[in-house]
């Protein structure tokens, strides 16, 4: 990273933020190859998201996130998830997710109800019309896919693709697992702290 100004950084990738306090921890820079594999990665990887999210919104009315979660249910027993599940399924903040559902619902794509096994749980359900709107964007999404990264690429560049992305998603996943297990525990001692000042 280059100084800008006091503690604002600015990172290879451009993304500002804060200098973090204590002495300074010498980087370990990438290197020109890894430099390029990085950038290409985040310029085409944003590019096609952006390609795909047009192509269903002008089709079908409808965003890549949406399309995801549509087809999240679809694959679900009886077409039904605990939103939790959801969230976690296709890596979207709670907040987020309930945004989104709430729009899905709106459109009659989705229905919520409460869970039964679990009161404080919510249900969400992909209905006839949402799984309808589903099977018609599908086959044009599917040749998006094809024509932009599919085809693009010979079957040994696919499979190298495929195993280097299984394994950053592990190492992601093992972060945000961490991490879910600390708030817990922070969350659990915050509540002992306030029984006790009772």
């Amino acid at each position: 990273m280059a100084e800008l100004a006091g503690t604002e950084m600015v990172g290879a990738d451009g993304v500002i933020g804060m200098e973090p306090e204590g002495p300074a921890v010498e980087a370990d820079w990438l290197e020109p190859e890894e430099m390029r594999a990085w950038r290409t990665y985040i310029e085409a990887s944003d590019r096609l998201q952006a390609v795909l999210n047009r192509s269903l919104q002008t089709k079908h009315g409808m965003t890549m996130d949406d399309y995801r979660i549509l087809v999240f249910l679809s694959e679900a027993p009886e077409r039904s998830l605990r939103m939790s599940d959801i969230a976690d399924g296709i890596v979207a903040s709670r907040s987020k997710l309930t945004h989104q559902v709430r729009r899905l619902e709106a459109a009659g794509m989705v229905a919520r109800a409460g869970c039964a096994s679990d009161k404080r749980g919510v249900l969400a359900t992909l209905t006839d019309e949402g799984l309808r709107r589903l099977e018609r964007a599908a086959p044009d999404h599917v040749a998006d896919v094809r024509q932009f990264m599919i085809d693009a690429m010979t079957a040994r560049q696919l499979r190298a693709l495929g195993d280097a992305f299984v394994k950053v998603g592990s190492l992601c996943q093992d972060v945000e697992q961490a991490d879910a297990t600390l708030a817990k525990v922070r969350g659990r001692g915050g509540r002992s702290a306030r029984r006790s000042s009772l």
